[in-house]
């Protein structure tokens, strides 16, 4: 087991964002977490990785690294892909003195090519598309080679062609480390892409947990909502978190 969520409470000044949420992710599973603007998928990923911490409830996770792929890749652009990817390697304590220099090259040429990004060491996130610099956040991610991987809207802003492309990575990255993944999307071609699991939030609860093609059948009135696209049914719009 990598990730078990038991119970999660959060709020934030009188509103309850997650409410009794609970689940289980195993090594080498994708779940994906789906639901309107505003349902508290984000704030799960906030909650397993640390950087917000729960009114109550439990969050298990293997010993290993927590990897956070972020919306919009969140590279540094004062530094160059190589200097992105190997940032966690050279800053944080325990690995600062792992590693040579030379073994640290080889790591970041390992996983650019990994991510189908040979060569592009010397070049810097301005030089890059937006698909490629999603890729590059990829590598940076699976640098410490964690045991679980967290994607926040992996496609938000790209075309078709390189969402495809960003989601047969997620899937290959999933099967290259074996890692827990949670993939926080809207889209349906991710979901049913990547997903082995999907939960689906609403005002904080899970509403429906299964496979994709269960939620695609629409036998649940929250599912059918979701996947028609439809201002008709339980879900109402509320404000994004």
């Amino acid at each position: 087991m990598s990730i078990e969520v038991k119970n999660l409470v959060k709020t934030f000044g009188d509103k309850r964002v997650i409410d009794g949420v609970s689940f289980k992710v195993n090594n080498g599973e994708t779940l994906a977490i789906v639901g309107f603007s505003g349902s508290g998928k984000s704030t799960i990923l906030k909650l397993i990785c640390g950087l917000t911490t729960p009114d109550s409830g439990e969050i298990i996770t293997s010993e290993g690294d927590i990897a956070m792929v972020f919306q919009y890749s969140a590279l540094f652009d004062s530094l160059n892909v190589a200097d992105n990817i190997a940032f966690a390697l050279h800053e944080r304590k325990e690995l600062r003195k792992k590693y040579t220099e030379k073994e640290i090259k080889n790591i970041v040429a390992e996983k650019l090519e990994l991510v189908g990004l040979k060569g592009i060491e010397n070049k810097f996130p301005s030089e890059l598309s937006g698909g490629m610099q999603k890729r590059v956040s990829f590598a940076r991610a699976i640098v410490t080679e964690p045991k679980t991987i967290l994607y926040d809207e992996p496609t938000a802003g790209l075309d078709p062609i390189s969402s495809t492309l960003i989601e047969d990575y997620i899937v290959r990255l999933k099967d290259e480390t074996h890692a827990a993944s949670v993939v926080v999307t809207h889209q349906m071609s991710t979901i049913t892409r990547t997903a082995n699991r999907v939960i689906m939030l609403y005002n904080g609860k899970v509403v429906f947990e299964g496979t994709p093609e269960e939620m695609l059948r629409q036998d649940n009135e929250y599912t059918k909502q979701f996947c028609m696209a439809s201002l008709e049914g339980p879900m109402r719009m509320i404000a994004e978190n």
